[in-house]
């Protein structure tokens, strides 16, 4: 599985200069105007991992492979995107496949660049995006509803109809899709709720854009994001957008440097990837050989067979069992016959629940 992030906020906020910056490709058109970006953009990131560095460093492979995060950059969203306006709802079905959201929101003064709402407000802004993400799953579900409804013979699709109209009770109360507790175990509703891939059911991410110099201390802007996020639980990431692209180009030592000598010590692509890790409780497992070493993403909490199956769906349903050495101990003894011989490589069975960082091979039969 890789990881999937929606980059919405409204225009003019740096939106796709941090698209820019993050996938490593000038493919966003970033200029001082709103609705630069006419087109969704997706691009296929690696995931920063030290870890695969040093097990390359260790087994020498022919070939590393990294995991990846896929980026989705809509327009800009202004209000009224829900009925229309601007181009931001044009594009807003590109990221309902998305796991997660990031909300940009601009955390900077700064004359020269317009501010489509003529101030920087965030706690303004983040309404304002929010409103029009709950008005577009309005509108999904109502049109879900209506087509529950038509099946008037379906008793089960009654039912999901009246659980549709609950939920939309609920969205026109101002309430996320996230917070709804559904009354039924209806097959019909869950799946709906499966295709509609609600926005303000996702993970949200919060995304603080601001200058140099907010980058060493929070400004009141920042702050204010922060609490935002605190209030919903949600991460909240201080970025840069326009450090991150000048950093495009250097090599890892200048972008230390320069990373360093504003106080910071990760870039922003590797904050981001963190944040949304954390935020949908994600790891990573590896896996190890001389043809290629290779990082894996599940979820936390999978079992050993569910964790094969990401390598391919014939390693999950032929599994016998995992040969498994914890992170730690394979950067101890150095290669996985010294971890054999000191004994701590070991056999699992299907309840194994994977360990972030482990280094697993695979034995199955189908």
């Amino acid at each position: 599985m890789s990881l999937s992030i929606g980059i919405v906020g409204l225009p003019n906020v740096g939106k796709s200069t941090l698209f820019n910056a993050l996938t490593r490709a000038q493919n966003a058109q970033a200029a001082n105007y709103p609705f630069c970006t006419i087109e969704p953009n997706k691009a296929t990131v690696p995931v920063p991992d030290e870890r695969l560095k040093q097990l390359d460093a260790i087994v020498h492979p022919r070939k590393s492979v990294q995991a990846t995060v896929d980026f989705i950059d809509i327009a800009g969203l202004v209000r009224g995107a829900s009925r229309g306006e601007g181009l931001g709802n044009q594009f807003l079905g590109n990221i309902r496949e998305c796991a997660a959201i990031v909300e940009v929101v601009r955390c900077f003064e700064d004359g020269n660049i317009t501010h489509v709402d003529g101030s920087v407000d965030p706690a303004r802004d983040v309404d304002t995006i929010e409103t029009e993400l709950l008005l577009a799953d309005i509108e999904s579900v109502t049109r879900r509803r209506e087509r529950f409804i038509k099946m008037r013979g379906d008793k089960e699709a009654q039912n999901a109809a009246q659980e549709m109209g609950r939920l939309l009770e609920h969205l026109n109360a101002g309430r996320r899709a996230a917070l709804f507790e559904p009354s039924t175990d209806s097959e019909m509703f869950a799946e709906g709720m499966r295709e509609l891939g609600l926005l303000t059911a996702k993970t949200t991410i919060y995304c603080a854009n601001v200058d140099e110099e907010g980058l060493s201390t929070d400004n009141e802007h920042v702050r204010a994001l922060k609490s935002i996020a605190a209030a919903r639980g949600a991460e909240c990431v201080v970025i840069c957008a326009k450090l991150e692209e000048e950093l495009q180009g250097l090599a890892e030592e200048e972008q230390r440097e320069m990373l360093g000598s504003y106080g910071v010590s990760e870039s922003g692509l590797v904050r981001v990837i963190k944040s949304g890790y954390r935020a949908l409780g994600l790891i990573s497992f590896f896996t190890a050989g001389e043809k290629e070493d290779r990082a894996w993403t599940i979820r936390a909490g999978w079992k050993a067979p569910q964790a094969a199956g990401v390598i391919h769906s014939d390693f999950e349903r032929g599994f016998i069992r995992a040969e498994v050495i914890a992170y730690a101990d394979f950067m101890k003894y150095k290669s996985e016959a010294a971890c054999r011989t000191a004994g701590v490589m070991r056999t699992e069975g299907k309840d194994y629940v994977v360990a972030d960082g482990d280094v697993m091979h695979f034995l199955f039969n189908v």
